[in-house]
């Protein structure tokens, strides 16, 4: 799915790269050119709380990255504000590689967007690393609902209006896919932000919220647990992990899609051959069978970029969500 996005926005933009073979021989090669580091303990910053797509990847990336280097690696939750406080924390991080940050589609590509002031640049305070993996959201209701499909979901909402769609911050893929979905069907709908899904998920089961755009790995355990009814995913096809459950794009709403994205970065003028080492690293882990199928297993689709095809899309991502928010009239603050 995001790969062969990926691809076309390099075609486009005339960018000839190869993708970095996951080799043993590239990890050597890379570590060879960061003599001496790690020498001390790493920091992950996940800009959400915990439980989420972005928690999940962190410490899969923290504990086998530990494991390979022989040294700590913390993963820090700093969640709040769409994600800036985390993704700030690391923009104004010292630039050697031990403070490095799990950046979502809205903290590098919407939320410049959405917010009349960012307290950084979501590109040029950053080193690209590496693209992780990406996921569909999922719109997920309260049982409580009467629509047991998106047509009839569309049509409650064009007759009843003032429907209220949580999500876990300003800024975030859930909440543009709420933006996307109210211009789309022309539903009344007022926008509630939280500071992550953990606070947004006792609102939505107790239907003081009708809906939310949730990732797929933190909404598909309750689906099948029977506690929250999805209505479709935001992907232009299917997928794999819940292959029962249709697009919003063929259930109604062509063309319909909002794919989240998950990323690695480190601060602006990190030395190259740090980058290169902790792409090469987390790359291989990303595309190692285990983590590859622990993580499609939950409806992630693994991806370890180079750092130049990340760099390319969050560019074409930054277009893309401007767009949207222009569209929709979101506003952060």
């Amino acid at each position: 799915m995001l790969k062969r996005l990926i691809s076309h926005v390099l075609q486009v933009s005339q960018v000839a790269l190869a993708v970095v073979a996951a080799s043993t021989a590239a990890t050597v090669s890379a570590q060879s050119n960061a003599p001496g580091y790690p020498n001390k303990p790493i920091h992950i910053i996940v800009t959400f709380t915990s439980g989420g797509a972005p928690d999940i990847l962190g410490r899969l990336i923290g504990e086998r990255l530990s494991t390979a280097w022989g040294q700590p690696v913390v993963v820090e939750n700093k969640p709040g504000a769409g994600g800036n406080i985390g993704a700030d924390y690391v923009a104004k991080a010292a630039p050697d590689g031990y403070n490095i940050v799990v950046g979502t589609v809205g903290t590098h590509s919407i939320n410049g967007a959405l917010y009349s002031k960012m307290p950084y640049d979501m590109v040029k305070d950053f080193a690209p690393v590496t693209l992780l993996a990406s996921t569909p959201n999922m719109l997920v209701v309260n049982n409580s609902v009467p629509a047991k499909t998106l047509g009839e979901f569309i049509a409650l909402g064009k007759k009843e209006g003032k429907m209220m769609f949580a999500s876990s911050g300003s800024g975030t893929s859930i909440h543009v896919s709420g933006e996307l979905f109210k211009t789309m069907t022309g539903i009344d709908m007022t926008h509630v932000p939280y500071k992550g899904r953990a606070t947004a998920l006792p609102d939505l089961l107790g239907g003081r919220v009708t809906m939310m755009f949730d990732n797929m790995p933190s909404s598909l355990p309750m689906v099948r647990e029977g506690k929250l009814r999805a209505l479709g995913v935001t992907s232009l096809k299917r997928s794999a992990a819940a292959p029962d459950i249709p697009t919003i794009a063929e259930s109604g709403l062509p063309g319909f899609e909002a794919v989240s994205w998950f990323a690695l970065f480190a601060p602006a003028g990190t030395p190259k051959p740090i980058v290169d080492k902790l792409q090469a690293e987390v790359s291989r882990i990303i595309k190692s069978p285990d983590i590859s199928k622990r993580l499609n297993d939950i409806g992630l689709e693994p991806i370890g970029s180079t750092a130049e095809e990340l760099a390319a899309y969050q560019r074409s991502e930054i277009v893309k969500w401007a767009k949207v928010v222009r569209e929709s009239g979101a506003k952060a603050d």
